[in-house]
């Protein structure tokens, strides 16, 4: 619905806190990245957009620990976010749940670029890569930007 998109124009991969793990090919089962090669390499799709939202329970997962019901899968997923969450403990805790949100996508958009069959043809121009952010208060849909920053895209 964000991108006015009809049925089977978007590869849509979704997951808990919206995050892409970093390339590790090691015979385990990855869903994710398993969508992602297969959207790359079989389907050739020509742009990714990595998309985080406001309010996001899986950020929150990672700021408080996961909920007690959820021991098995949830925490060590969100411990991929750990970096990202690193680089905003200098922000007030206020605001801390926001700005980790944002910059999960950033992480996630880097984490893309370790996969060698990804960072080749975006290095060439063959694939884009593209962060957003919806806030779902507010309806905003921000783009991230050339400079780091997220910005409202005009209606």
């Amino acid at each position: 619905m964000v991108f006015n998109a009809a049925p089977g124009e978007l590869f849509v991969v979704r997951n808990v806190a919206n995050l892409v793990p970093p390339y590790l090919p090691d015979g385990e089962p990855h869903g994710t990245s398993a969508a992602i090669e297969f959207a790359v390499r079989a389907l050739k799709v020509a742009q990714i957009v990595v998309m985080g939202h406001a309010m996001c329970g899986g950020i929150a997962a990672l700021l408080d620990g996961a909920p007690a019901e959820t021991p098995d899968f949830v925490g060590p997923w969100v411990r991929v976010a750990e970096p990202a969450l690193r680089r905003v403990m200098t922000v007030p805790a206020g605001q801390r749940h926001d700005a980790c949100e944002r910059e999960s996508v950033r992480l996630s958009l880097a984490n893309l670029l370790t996969f060698p069959w990804i960072e080749t043809p975006v290095r060439r121009g063959d694939l884009k890569l593209h962060g957003c952010f919806f806030d779902i208060r507010s309806g905003i849909l921000e783009s991230l930007g050339d400079d780091g920053s997220f910005n409202a895209i005009a209606d």
